[in-house]
């Protein structure tokens, strides 16, 4: 097999393990920050495990040397896990995931300010389609009983952030950053537990709790390996599969209806986000 190849089986996989992400937010029976909590410190402890195996001790070592970039990069990422279980759990499944999608826009913004890399026509026509995809999404949101702005806000939030934190991590790619998710994911669920009691809800839903926990681990562990081997563009276009799965997946699991807004922008969203990943990719086989 080649490393291509295993690059899109690996991403592929890590898309798929973190596809029912959103759902589990939905199912357990727990306040936000309970599930937030769980699902930092479970799949942050799974990493924490398996860093090891894969780099030794020097995983660790090494993102203490990666200064400010390597900071901003944990506490971004320790921050966007509580944020996606509060947008999740205040706003649709669908409107979650296509606020998230748009991500490399934010990315590419931060790419222009802190890397002074150029925003290239391609990018600029994306950012405005996605642009207009958003504002579609956030018309709609009064329309289900469980859409609302503040949820689709949390949303932005993680997109900003996420696209913040892969800016940070550019200054320091010589330098493998997985031993920093765990820190960033357990250090969130520390802070965390100060304000809950996670233990209670823990008793009585455990293995849907393990579970969460564990596909978020092994998504993060194979969406940070598969990348690797495949170019952005790939990458990028294989992540969208999430913004199409999930919202179908809660609405077969849950019954919950997406909506006909959210539909309409998410199409804008992952479409323009299609095209110019497509265009990328046709420039840069």
């Amino acid at each position: 097999m080649n490393n291509h190849l295993k690059g899109l089986i690996i991403t592929t996989l890590g898309v798929l393990f973190v596809v029912p992400d959103s759902l589990f937010v939905r199912l357990i029976d727990a306040e936000p920050l309970v599930t937030a909590f769980w699902r930092g410190m479970i799949s942050g402890l799974i990493i924490l495990l398996v860093v090891p195996v894969f780099q030794g001790v020097a995983g660790f070592s090494a993102i203490f040397r990666t200064g400010w970039p390597g900071l901003i990069y944990t506490l971004l990422l320790g921050t966007t896990a509580p944020a996606f279980v509060f947008a999740v759990t205040y706003t649709s499944v669908a409107n979650a995931v296509f606020i998230l999608a748009s991500t490399p826009v934010f990315a590419a913004i931060f790419s222009r300010i802190f890397l002074s890399e150029p925003i290239i026509t391609r990018m600029a026509v994306t950012m405005l389609a996605v642009l207009v995809g958003m504002g579609i999404i956030a018309y709609g949101s009064g329309e289900t009983g469980l859409s609302s702005w503040q949820g689709d806000l949390w949303a932005v939030y993680v997109a900003v952030a996420f696209a913040a934190a892969l800016t940070a991590l550019r200054k320091v790619k010589e330098i493998p950053m997985v031993a920093a998710i765990p820190i960033g994911y357990i250090g969130a669920a520390l802070v965390i537990a100060q304000f809950v009691s996670p233990l209670p809800p823990f008793e009585t839903q455990w293995p849907l709790i393990l579970a969460h926990g564990t596909f978020v681990a092994v998504a993060t562990c194979l969406l940070t390996l598969g990348p690797r081997f495949i170019s952005s563009a790939e990458v990028s276009l294989l992540i969208l599969l999430e913004s199409v799965l999930a919202p179908i997946l809660a609405w077969a699991v849950i019954g919950e209806d997406p909506g006909l807004w959210a539909l309409v922008g998410g199409a804008v969203v992952i479409g323009a986000l299609i095209v110019s990943n497509l265009v990328a990719l046709r420039s840069h086989p």
